[in-house]
């Protein structure tokens, strides 16, 4: 039987998958992969992703405001990702977080919009889904000056920053998860990242449409193609391929305890 193993973080909403959706979901079924979290990166399109959601049993989702879009959309409030919290398909709270690669002249906007996706989080009980990107220093502030405040439970999606970031965010309780760039040839150092965090800490994703793992780099991603980073992370952790995916179900269920 082929291993089973879950696609925390990807973009089915997005125009990529228009015309082949159901083949999509299809080709993951095959794959092992049981289940996906379908992420909304504007809250204005929240419907259409839930509407995803809704239609294939094994999609979930989460929403709320991609950091590259803070300056430019409606800043979200607590009780507005709280009240799209109680649908039974809803089970995090992003993506969100800092990005000052290309929008680091947005980052007051982007720490604002974080701690309110921070807040929404503790109050729902359900994971942060963190986007991280050249903004490492004021990631690990915010992450720990909030968790002072009060407990919550965090992913760090696609995570590609720091070795100290990474460990900031484990000491912290938090989750790295491996996307495509784990398994490219040069990421090496990322991969020695991962290799010494708790392997009870990883979940894996595909970020699809972005970021397809060998030997699809280059071109669309899809879900089905979390099988080929989880095999990169069974060899990272010294694993069978089996245990290893067993090990991401039992995270995923761990953190996203509403999907299991």
């Amino acid at each position: 039987m082929t291993p089973e193993i879950t696609d925390s973080h990807c973009h089915l909403d997005f125009p990529d998958f228009d015309e082949d959706r159901d083949g999509i979901i299809a080709r993951a079924h095959e794959a092992g992969v049981t289940r996906m979290v379908t992420i909304c990166t504007k809250l204005r399109l929240e419907p259409q992703v839930r509407a995803i959601a809704e239609s294939y049993d094994s999609v979930f989702y989460a929403a709320g405001t991609h950091p590259m879009s803070a300056a430019d959309e409606p800043l979200a409030s607590v009780d507005e990702l709280v009240k799209l919290a109680a649908h039974p398909k809803f089970v995090g709270i992003g993506e969100t977080g800092l990005d000052y690669h290309y929008t680091a002249d947005s980052k007051d906007i982007q720490q604002q919009s974080l701690r309110v996706h921070i807040e929404a989080a503790r109050q729902t009980g359900l994971p942060l889904i963190i986007h991280a990107r050249a903004a490492d220093d004021d990631m690990a502030r915010i992450l720990s000056e909030e968790h002072a405040k009060g407990a919550y439970s965090c992913v760090m999606h696609c995570f590609s920053s720091s070795a100290e970031l990474g460990r900031a965010a484990l000491d912290l309780g938090f989750y790295l998860s491996m996307s495509g760039i784990s398994a490219f040839p040069k990421s090496q150092d990322l991969r020695d990242i991962f290799a010494a965090a708790p392997v009870d800490r990883i979940l894996v994703e595909t970020d699809a449409p972005y970021l397809a793992p060998p030997p699809f780099r280059g071109k669309r991603n899809e879900p089905a193609y979390t099988a080929h980073t989880a095999k990169v992370g069974a060899e990272v952790f010294n694993m069978d391929y089996a245990d290893f995916a067993a090990q991401t179900q039992a995270n995923f269920n761990r953190l996203f305890s509403k999907a299991a």
